[in-house]
Parts: C-alpha cells; structure tokens; sequence
C-alpha cells in the first residue's frame, strides 16, 4: 500500500511525555555569557541520553546568496568560538570562502531544547586542525584522506576502492596530514535558546553581542 505522507504527518506526536521531559527555563537566573548555558544545556542533554547531542545543522549560503543546510559534528566550543570542521574544498568551504557566515541549530528533543547561533566565521590556525583531527578516531582520519567531499562521484565502486586505500594509510600513518582539513569557528553574533513547554508557552532566551563585548539579553515571543 502507498503511504499517505499527509495522514503519516498527523500521526505523529512532538514531545510525548513518556521519554520527554520539559523542565523549565528560569530566565532570571541565566547567566550572562550564553557558554555557560551552552555548556549546562549540552552537559543536560548528554545525562538525560540524547543521542549524539554533539551533531549541528551548519547554515551556509553561496557567493550569489543561496543558502544550503547539512548536518555536521561539534568539535569544540570556547570564547573563540563554536568550532567544526570540513574540507576547505567542499561546498560548504567554498561558501564559507565567499561569505564568512554562518548559523548553527542544535536540536535535543528529549528536553525540547534548541539552540541557535549565527555570527562571523573564521578559521583557525593550521596546526590546530592538524591537532584537532589527528586527536579523533581512525575512521575520521580515512574519510579526511578519502576527500574529495562534495565532488561529482563515477560510481560506489570508485569510492570503496578510494576508501579502502584510505583506511590503510590511515592504520599505517595515524599522524598523516590531509591539507585539506580545516577547523572553523563560530563566534556568535547572536545566540538564542529554545525551552518547549507542554501548553506551547515556549521560553525564547535571546542574547546579542554588545558594541563593549559583553551580551544583552531580551525574550523573545514564542
């Protein structure tokens, strides 16, 4: 039988009680710096089991404005930044070259949580890439030397056998440089936090960059 996407849509249940919890959002005791909240969120989210709660919908757009969305990893988040990384040949480096802007969603829906951010780009130094990838696992390092992201494929044959060659080097050289690789960062201009609540009441914490450095922060309607 054909499946009606429509009446599949209207089936599904957000949020339901039995594996998600809404606690609430007490936007007097915030603090002033969104990492910390960021952190606090993050570290609430791992407790209460999402499931890679580390993965990010990374926003980009082209040199004629188009823009285009993907999921990546967090690879760090600091005063410098919320970090990620990707081939600077890839479709989402050639936009990050042409515009230096991005956003970024997280999504924890076992809390009925969103954060979202959206500033400047920029990318960090060479060595610390080199040190960022080669600090993750073997299969990491395979699909950085596999490269060619985003590049038109012949066949799946053509990518298992340039697979497989990358796997090897990678167990032989766990130190192989890719020059490709690069760690972006993130500083956020704006960043806003999304608490779902049962009666559609959701709490919206905006903060803004301010002209001195710091963050203001303002409510937002839900």
């Amino acid at each position: 039988m054909e499946t009606d996407l429509h009446e599949l849509l209207r089936s599904l249940r957000v949020w339901d009680p039995a594996v998600t919890e809404l606690p609430p959002l007490e936007t007097a005791d915030a603090p002033g710096d969104p990492l910390e909240l960021f952190t606090r969120w993050f570290a609430e989210a791992v407790a209460a089991g999402e499931r890679e709660p580390h993965t990010v919908s990374l926003a980009t757009s082209d040199a004629e404005g188009l823009p285009d969305v993907r999921v990546v990893m967090l690879h760090g988040a600091d005063a410098d930044g919320w970090a990620f990384a990707t081939h600077a040949d890839s479709r989402k480096g050639r936009h990050l070259a042409a515009r230096p802007y991005a956003a970024l969603a997280f999504y924890w829906p076992v809390l009925g949580r969103q954060v979202r951010l959206r500033g400047p780009v920029a990318l960090a130094p060479a060595e610390e890439a080199r040190a960022d990838l080669h600090a993750r696992s073997t299969g990491a390092l395979a699909a950085a030397l596999t490269g060619r992201q985003s590049a038109e494929l012949a066949s799946t044959d053509e990518l298992a056998r340039a697979s497989e060659a990358a796997w090897e080097r990678a167990e032989r050289e766990p130190d192989a440089p890719v020059a490709s690789w690069t760690l972006y960062r993130l500083r956020p201009a704006e960043v806003e936090f999304f608490q779902g609540e049962a009666r559609r009441r959701h709490v919206r914490l905006a903060y803004r960059r301010a002209q001195d450095g710091g963050w203001d922060r303002r409510l937002l309607w839900p």
